[in-house]
């Protein structure tokens, strides 16, 4: 998407909560984007942004190791808003100092507003909660600033500048605990930085299809459809800009969900009139992973069948030039972070080696969205409500929900459990409220009696987490009725399992699927 100056620039240190930033501004109907702290001036006075936003971090900013960004971000002209460290960032940038010997504050706090003409707290009451998460404190502000507000522990909790061009907060107003943050960060979106709400899935939609359009003039696209929502809307966008143009491919890798290739082919190939070639290599996935145990080498071998399969029905497309991916924001961010990617990066994230052996480009029309607003763009795009509201799919899908090795039966099992766990879910009116919801086959068998015979079969795990983003999530409270129901159907209806568990792990210290 074209940056016209009127775009919002984070600036990460570090934080956990620098994407929540991003989201809750974008919220608001302005477009914001981040970059490490570390980015050359260059690259953001090429970004032009109408505001910069610096973000929190777990650094403390007289430490030897403390990160920095370019020292003229201070001096471009652009309103600015430190959040936490950002704040102490700032006082230590412009001659203000810092205390580590200050008392901590951790969760959430008073806020009392000093300045009650202060535009970043226009309409917020003298008196609020507020979430705090800093062990340093602000001990002397900058010449030339103010104190607009103070809090419990923290007596510098806001400054500002005269103009208020600079400003800074100690506390956290993109989390929800802050109970007036949406109005603080509106304040400075609006009322200090000037924007303009104009950022929308259709907006989106339509700069994209016209990038798009004059990225790809008259050649071939192709499109691995998963039917994820990402891989869905990706391709449904992309067809909307070059028609049959996009040549989309469906690989039923026999590790799908029950019915889910026939789904796939009648709503894109039918309801959508997308090219869509269809290619069931189940046989292929399954020879490869016989007696496979390993979780990743599960994902490394379904990465390369998939990569093997998607090159030979390419072949049918000469002249492609170009490859359709998925990717959404959080994916590029990791990549981008302050931090640095994380430690294990799924080897099945992507498709990557397929361009280079193609010696295609690719085009990521999502690589700018937040599941959420991937979501959004999929409904105005008209997608059946029933394919944008699916939880998460892993990219090895049920391979890793088979602990163990992989067998046509331990997956006939598990689809079985896993189609009736997610109809009960709907039928309940619970599917909705929760992120993910699966079933696991464990490598267990156990003692059961049916009828008048004593059984010895595999017990299945049933896993239904809460979540925003995914990146912390919470096991789901499902009704003990509810759970009694799903356990009674599972063991009459599916044979070989006779034992229901449910899991009540949280992430952390858990993760969400098994392996």
């Amino acid at each position: 998407m074209a940056h016209t100056g009127d775009s919002i620039l984070i600036l990460d240190f570090g934080s956990q909560y620098t994407q929540l930033i991003a989201r809750r501004v974008r919220e608001l109907g302005v477009y914001a984007e981040i970059l490490p702290c570390t980015a050359k001036l260059s690259e953001i006075q090429e970004f032009n942004p109408l505001a910069i936003i610096l973000s929190g971090s777990p650094y403390s900013v007289y430490a030897p190791d403390a990160p920095r960004c370019a020292p003229e971000v201070f001096t471009m002209g652009r309103p600015i808003l430190g959040l936490c460290y950002g704040l102490q960032l700032i006082a230590a940038q412009m001659g203000g100092e810092v205390d580590k010997f200050a008392k901590r504050e951790y969760g959430r706090a008073e806020l009392i507003v000093e300045d009650k003409k202060a535009k970043l707290f226009k309409d917020i009451p003298p008196h609020s909660t507020v979430w705090m998460s800093h062990g340093d404190s602000l001990s002397k502000i900058p010449e030339g600033f103010h104190i607009t507000a103070r809090s419990t522990n923290a007596p510098l909790a806001g400054i500002a500048n005269e103009d208020e061009s600079i400003i800074g907060i100690q506390f956290h107003p993109e989390v929800v605990h802050t109970e007036c943050g949406r109005q603080i960060l509106s304040n400075f979106l609006f009322d200090i930085a000037h924007a303009q709400a104009n950022w929308s899935p259709r907006d989106y939609i339509e700069s994209t299809v016209a990038e798009i359009k004059a990225r790809v003039g008259d050649a071939t696209v192709i499109c691995a459809l998963s039917g994820g929502v990402d891989s869905a809307v990706a391709s449904v966008l992309v067809h909307r800009a070059i028609g049959k143009q996009l040549k989309c491919i469906h690989i039923d890798n026999g590790l799908m969900r029950r019915g889910e290739s026939a789904e796939v082919v009648h709503t894109f190939r039918d309801h959508f009139g997308i090219d869509l070639d269809f290619r069931d290599a189940s046989d292929l996935f399954l020879d490869r992973l016989a007696g496979v145990t390993d979780p990743e080498q599960k994902r490394k071998i379904i990465g390369k069948a998939f990569i093997d399969v998607l090159a030979e029905e390419a072949e049918k497309f000469l002249g492609a030039k170009f490859l359709v991916q998925g990717t959404i924001y959080p994916d590029v961010i990791e990549s981008l972070s302050f931090k640095g990617p994380s430690a294990t990066i799924k080897s099945h994230h992507n498709v990557g080696g397929l361009p280079e052996k193609m010696d295609l480009k690719l085009i990521e029309p999502l690589r700018e969205l937040f599941k959420d607003e991937v979501r959004n763009v999929g409904r105005a795009l008209g997608i059946p409500e029933h394919f944008i509201d699916r939880h998460p799919f892993p990219g090895p899908g049920l391979a890793i929900r088979v602990i163990g090795d992989i067998t046509k039966a331990k997956l006939e099992m598990l689809r079985s459990a896993d189609s009736i766990f997610i109809e009960e879910l709907r039928s309940w009116k619970l599917y909705a409220t929760t992120w993910q919801a699966f079933t696991v086959i464990l490598p267990v068998q156990t003692v059961g009696v049916m009828g008048d015979e004593r059984t010895y079969e595999n017990v299945v795990a049933l896993r239904a987490v809460t979540s925003v983003d995914g990146m912390t999530a919470d096991w789901a409270r499902l009704p003990h009725e509810f759970l009694a129901h799903v356990s009674n159907r599972i063991a009459n209806e599916v044979r070989g399992l006779s034992r229901v568990v449910y899991d009540i792990s949280s992430k952390p210290p858990a993760t969400i699927e098994w392996e």
